[in-house]
Parts: structure tokens; C-alpha cells; sequence
């Protein structure tokens, strides 16, 4: 029961490392590490989830867990492990400012784990994660309006400046020209960013903008900010 407690109690410093200790201090970044990956799988939206995200910050936690173990109070491991560890370069891209966030929360815990704060790193992960549930519960910073991205091709016979007014007008409440695109065959390719009014139905806007060009081609994207279309 003194080793429990002596575990779990707050200290500023880990001066002597222990086999023990180092496995205790690992295994609860783990199971905390675990949570907050569970919380970022049913918390998170879009078509990006990667299952490899989560084993990474699992991973991480771990990890950062026992070099802090092993750098202490000592300022030379410190120094040691930095020029260590720059010789080490991330190129892969993160597809969400989301997830490295995810990648502090899971570093934070294994820091607390590391340098002895256990019971810190509990309540932390426990905060941590009711915070990020109820986020994602009450929609916390969503915008009531819907943006979808408009893709048209059409000969390039049709004037697009003011051929599609009456539709748009009708379906959406705002509309911005983003590109457009000639293949050299006669065709364009228009995209748009639109806002959709409340009561816009797609099938009506697809027809609508068939009564402009009979040979039109209408694509609606949706979630175009999580698959940075």
C-alpha cells in the first residue's frame, strides 16, 4: 500500500528510476492514452479517421513517459535526448488541426506520467475528455448554415455569368465563383461555393439548372472542408 501511495503522490521530480516505477508510470500513459483515443474515435467526424492516429498517440504517451523517466532533473540527459531526437524528421502531413491537439493531450499525459504526477494525469485525461465529448455533443463552434461546394460542367457556349441567376436565386442564399476550367473540347467546368437555403431540394436545383443546358452535368459536394476538396 506505501508503494501505491508513493506512486500516485505528486512530486516535482523522479530521482531514482526504478524498473517498477518505469512500469507503472508506462502502463497508466497507456490506459489513459487509451481513453483519450477512444474519446478521439467516437468524437471524431468526416471521412479521415485513421485507426494508425490513435496507436500513435498511444505510442507517444508511452514513449514520452519514459524519457521523461530517464531525464529526471538531470540537465545532460536533457541535452542529450534533444540533439538525439533532432535528427529525426516527420514529413507526413496531419489532415486535421484536430488531431494535434490529440497529439499534445496524449504527449501531456505521458509528461505527467513520467515525472510523477499520476494523479494529475488522471484527472487531466478524465477533464480532458468530458470536455471534448460534450464539445462534439452540443455542436460547440458549428456554423447553422450550410456551404457545399456546386460543380458544373457545361458547353461553353452558355454565358454561366448570368444563365444560372434564376436557379441560384431560388436554392441558395449565397454564391461565389471559384474556378473555371476549359478542357479544350468545348466544355467548362464551373465550381462554386454555395450556401443552400433551408428548404432547397437537390433533385429541383439539378432540374433548374437543366432547363438552362439540357447536356449539363451537376455534382454537390458535401464536407468538402474535412476531404480538402
Amino acid at each position: 500500500m506505501d508503494f501505491f501511495s508513493d506512486l500516485f503522490e505528486t512530486s516535482a521530480t523522479v530521482d531514482v528510476i526504478t524498473v517498477g516505477r518505469m512500469f507503472w508510470s508506462t502502463t497508466l500513459a497507456f490506459a489513459l492514452s487509451l481513453i483519450t483515443g477512444y474519446v478521439y474515435r467516437i468524437t471524431h467526424r468526416g471521412p479521415s479517421y485513421s485507426q494508425s492516429t490513435v496507436h500513435t498517440m498511444v505510442i507517444m504517451s508511452v514513449v514520452v513517459a519514459l524519457i521523461m523517466l530517464i531525464i529526471g532533473s538531470n540537465i545532460a540527459r536533457a541535452f542529450s535526448l534533444v540533439g538525439a531526437l533532432s535528427i529525426i524528421r516527420f514529413r507526413n502531413a496531419v489532415k486535421e488541426s484536430r488531431d494535434v491537439a490529440f497529439f499534445f493531450v496524449a504527449m501531456a499525459i505521458g509528461m505527467a506520467c513520467g515525472t510523477g504526477f499520476m494523479s494529475l494525469a488522471t484527472v487531466f485525461t478524465l477533464n480532458i475528455s468530458a470536455m471534448i465529448y460534450l464539445m462534439t455533443r452540443f455542436d460547440i463552434g458549428a456554423k447553422p448554415m450550410v456551404e457545399v461546394l456546386l460543380r458544373v460542367t457545361v458547353n461553353d457556349e452558355v454565358d454561366y455569368q448570368t444563365g444560372f441567376d434564376a436557379a441560384f436565386y431560388k436554392h441558395f442564399t449565397q454564391s461565389d465563383l471559384i474556378s473555371v476550367d476549359s478542357d479544350g473540347t468545348g466544355k467548362l467546368e464551373l465550381i462554386y461555393s454555395v450556401t443552400l437555403r433551408g428548404d432547397a431540394e437537390e433533385q429541383s436545383l439539378f432540374e433548374d439548372l437543366r432547363g438552362v443546358d439540357s447536356s449539363i452535368r451537376c455534382q454537390l459536394i458535401h464536407g468538402h472542408g474535412s476531404v480538402n476538396v
